[in-house]
């Protein structure tokens, strides 16, 4: 199995944990170059607020999108987005990707803006 299957399994594994929770989560998807967090509704259908490193706000505050200040800059926009739809508590999906770096970057941010996780 390589890496990318082992991180889809991952992920697959969590997101049936989280539907079971019935909860709002803030999803992650980390590439080479950017960050990107969506924030989707319970039943998994709706994408309720979203942030990313290829926002023209975004790309103002850092130079690259592949740096933890890019993450930081985008865990504080997503808690903003999410804080103005109305959504303040949600369940964190990683997609399978290591809790570490950029990862963990836009979670701490995220909850240092009012999401709580």
């Amino acid at each position: 199995m390589d890496k990318k299957a082992s991180r889809i399994r991952r992920a697959r594994k969590t997101r049936a944990k989280i539907a079971d929770l019935n909860k709002v989560r803030l999803c992650v998807f980390r590439s080479n170059n950017h960050i990107y967090a969506q924030v989707i509704s319970a039943e998994g259908d709706k994408v309720l607020a979203q942030a990313s490193t290829v926002e023209a706000e975004v790309i103002a505050e850092v130079k690259h999108g592949n740096t933890v200040a890019a993450a930081t800059a985008v865990g504080k926009r997503i808690a903003e987005k999410a804080k103005a739809a109305g959504i303040e508590s949600v369940a964190f999906d990683r997609s399978g990707f290591q809790y570490h770096g950029r990862v963990k970057a836009l979670a701490e941010a995220a909850r240092e803006n009012g999401l709580s996780f």
